[in-house]
């Protein structure tokens, strides 16, 4: 919207304008006016949250120090998703697809989100909906997104090979163009490339959520991957630096840039608030807005694999659960003292707010080594 004002419509008058072509300078504007948002409207939403008495419900088989936490007001994800989308509307080029799949995307994933943690309210107990029903959401939604990203690829604007890290050479397509000229069975050969779009990002969506249990853990982390996402985002739409990097240049993903700046701004604004002790909880609306945005953006920009060092934290605390889960269940034994990761540690002795903070450290060492594999091919 703005961009449409300052530089489709007075740039001719006010030649300064001209600045806001540049999408270094969106971003920027983004991320502070999601900042702005964030930190101007939180009081007021943690009031209506605490006044509605949408409150958090402890699972019983947490850890004891967690109880004291019942009652923090939860559903704070709509201000990240709000604040969020916005400035990537007011900054962004309207006009691109790419955008428009970013705000749906994140959109979709909070209002599944948010049926869940509205489901858990009315029940007073801290189950949702039930897995079944959240999982089958999570996928028809990635589908919607796949199916999205293969009309771009129609257009030109979008590459269905992938980019494999420390491989130059190695770009697999997963669409299968050997069955697209059959008659009947055309539609197979896009069955793959459906498949791992739904893998990333509903793993993405689902690890966040995992990740999302003390304090600003979560929010802290998504403030790193979504900082290194805006910087493989530029390079990718960036030919210089595409070239240089040797990675897909897909031009049009630039304005994706400018919706991870406003996720790093949302994100800060909400850690204001959520730090520990934290006076507002995301919520399942926020977590899974965030995970799937997130993964959106890493199918979006070729680096789906590369998503698992951006983000690294997350892909820890929902590799803890699978193994717990399945170590249980063959076994009858378990490998951690409880899952997801965090708690393991918390039971292991270190207090909550030092658990939190090395997290944070271990997501940004996680970040720039993704970055730093760029030119490792």
């Amino acid at each position: 919207m703005l961009l449409y004002l300052f530089y489709d419509l007075l740039q001719r008058y006010f030649h300064a304008l001209n600045v806001f072509r540049y999408i270094t300078v969106r971003t920027a504007l983004a991320s502070i006016t999601a900042l702005m948002i964030t930190l101007a409207l939180g009081p007021w939403v943690i009031g209506r949250l605490r006044d509605l008495q949408i409150g958090q419900f402890i699972r019983e088989e947490g850890p004891k120090s967690h109880q004291s936490k019942a009652g923090t007001p939860t559903m704070g994800g709509v201000l990240i998703v709000g604040s969020t989308v916005i400035p990537t509307l007011l900054w962004a080029d309207l006009e691109n697809a790419y955008v428009w799949l970013a705000v749906l995307t994140m959109l979709v994933f909070g209002m599944i989100g948010f049926m869940d943690d509205y489901s858990k309210v009315v029940k007073k107990r801290n189950l949702g909906l039930t897995a079944k029903g959240k999982f089958s959401m999570q996928i028809v939604a990635s589908c919607g997104v796949a199916i999205a990203l293969l009309s771009l690829t129609a257009s030109g604007i979008y590459s269905t090979q992938l980019s494999v890290p420390f491989f130059k050479n190695f770009h697999p397509d997963l669409v299968i163009h050997s069955l697209l000229s059959s008659q009947y069975f055309w539609w197979l050969s896009y069955f793959p490339f459906l498949i791992f779009v739904a893998l990333v990002i509903v793993g993405s969506s689902n690890a966040v959520n995992l990740t999302d249990g003390l304090d600003g853990l979560a929010i802290g982390c998504v403030v790193v991957a979504a900082g290194a996402l805006t910087v493989l985002t530029y390079v990718t739409s960036f030919a210089r630096f595409s070239e240089y990097l040797d990675i897909p240049h897909l031009p049009q993903v630039g304005e994706l840039t400018v919706f991870c700046g406003a996720l790093v701004g949302s994100s800060l604004g909400f850690l204001w608030y959520n730090a520990h002790p934290a006076e507002v909880f995301m919520g399942d609306v926020g977590s899974l807005a965030l995970g799937g945005s997130i993964g959106m953006v890493a199918v979006a920009i070729k680096q789906e694999i590369l998503l698992f060092f951006v983000g690294g934290v997350f892909v820890l605390e929902a590799l803890s659960v699978i193994l717990q889960v399945l170590s249980f269940r063959l076994t009858g034994k378990r490998i951690f003292r409880m899952s997801p990761l965090h708690h393991h540690f918390e039971l292991g002795g270190w207090s909550e707010s030092k658990t939190i903070v090395r997290f944070w450290i271990l997501a940004l060492v996680f970040a720039l080594f993704s970055l730093t594999t760029l030119k490792l091919r």
